[in-house]
């Protein structure tokens, strides 16, 4: 910003100079031309008196007239008989002349040398362009110093919005003087005043909600374990609380989750399981609700030797499979594959493919009792990405949903 300040400043100047400079050096040089011109003409006229007044005593010779010339100018003169008589320096195409002719017979040329005048020009013009000169250096200084003083305000609002990015901002600094940088402050204090309540509210919200949610979870656990424990309780229904408590624990774990993205702190991969059982797992679990519908869930392609994968990916996969029976059509058919060093798992179904990838944005407005809060597959990918991998959705006629994921060999 400085430096095209700088080269504004001094093109407008150099403009101004030259707008200026440029006609007068042009009437200078117009002015004494004519005066010059003035000027032979006069002395031409003395001279012819001169010369008539020494004719009546005796001969105009080159003696006589060379007294009377100065340093560039030429007498030519021919008399009533026709003799011609030259002193001076020699003619050339270019000087002023004029010719007067002599009372008593004969005429007289007197002309000046155009180098004379020319030299005349050039001393008269220097000093517009020794000002000019001046000026344009002077107008460079200013400019330098004018732009230092107008980009101090934006430099500093630029070290103010760092400040603002690394979470920090100085109630101290200078109050700036121009109106435009004044209220750009003001607007980026105020927006890091919102942003700091809004944070401050999202961590009191993690806060409270890690305590509100994992007590009653906790309490529930305990309750289902101690009803599996009762000698009572058939051994039917003692595998039925036995799935519901891992169900629970999968439940505080993706709260606990979901709680340290929401308050940007490192995400805590757990232990990692068996890739395979991870999507036949999350494939048994949602099967009952593609049969309920008259679809079906298709695992293709699973082996040990996928490897393993943290225990974050079994969310990603309930994700994937909800989005699929909820929104897609047909059965629904689970793969994964080695592919470099990732490992890729793929959910897809027969329905068609969703326009563009605005299916990973936040869309809470298009919430409803049906598709949810609408933000599903934008957590998903936030957590894919926290894993290390990412979360694709491939092109082609029909959906198809790519995890990719660091291949981990299993443990």
């Amino acid at each position: 910003m400085r430096d095209r300040l700088v080269i504004a400043f001094v093109m407008l100047a150099v403009g101004i100079i030259a707008l200026y400079g440029i006609p007068r050096a042009y009437m200078i040089a117009e002015l004494i031309e004519t005066s010059e011109a003035q000027r032979v003409v006069r002395l031409a006229d003395f001279l012819s008196v001169l010369v008539e007044e020494r004719e009546h005593d005796r001969e105009v010779s080159e003696e006589f007239l060379e007294p009377l010339l100065r340093d560039g100018e030429r007498i030519e003169y021919v008399d009533a008989d026709g003799v011609t008589t030259e002193v001076g320096v020699a003619a050339r195409e270019d000087d002023i002349a004029t010719t007067v002719d002599v009372a008593g017979g004969g005429t007289l040329t007197f002309s000046r040398s155009a180098e004379v005048i020319g030299s005349r020009v050039a001393d008269a013009v220097q000093p517009v362009i020794m000002i000019g000169l001046a000026l344009t250096a002077a107008s460079g200084i200013a400019a330098i110093l004018l732009a230092r003083r107008l980009s101090r305000p934006f430099v500093q609002l630029a070290e103010t919005a760092r400040d603002l990015g690394r979470g920090r901002l100085d109630d101290d600094s200078p109050v700036l003087r121009i109106p435009e940088a004044r209220a750009i402050d003001e607007a980026l204090r105020a927006s890091a005043d919102t942003l700091e309540r809004r944070i401050r509210r999202e961590h009191e919200f993690a806060a409270n909600a890690s305590h509100q949610l994992r007590t009653p979870i906790t309490a529930v656990r305990l309750e289902l374990e101690d009803l599996s424990l009762w000698p009572e309780t058939p051994p039917a229904v003692r595998d039925q609380l036995g799935h519901a408590i891992r169900e629970i624990d999968r439940l505080a774990d993706a709260i606990a989750q979901l709680l340290q993205m929401a308050r940007g702190d490192a995400l805590d991969a757990g232990p990692a399981e068996p890739l395979d059982e991870i999507i036949r797992g999350a494939a048994s679990r949602w099967t009952p609700e593609a049969h309920s519908t008259g679809r079906r869930i298709t695992v293709t392609s699973t082996d040990a030797a996928l490897g393993s994968a943290p225990a974050p990916t079994s969310q990603i996969l309930d994700v994937l499979l909800h989005n699929a029976l909820t929104h897609g059509r047909g059965d629904v058919r689970v793969g994964a594959f080695r592919r470099a060093e990732y490992v890729v798992v793929q959910v897809s179904d027969e329905g068609p493919r969703p326009s563009g990838n605005s299916v990973f944005e936040r869309r809470p407005e298009q919430r409803s009792a049906t598709s949810g809060e609408g933000i599903g597959l934008a957590i998903s990918a936030e957590l894919a990405e926290s894993l290390g991998g990412h979360l694709l959705l491939e092109s082609g006629e029909t959906t198809t949903f790519s995890l990719m994921l660091p291949a981990r060999e299993t443990e």
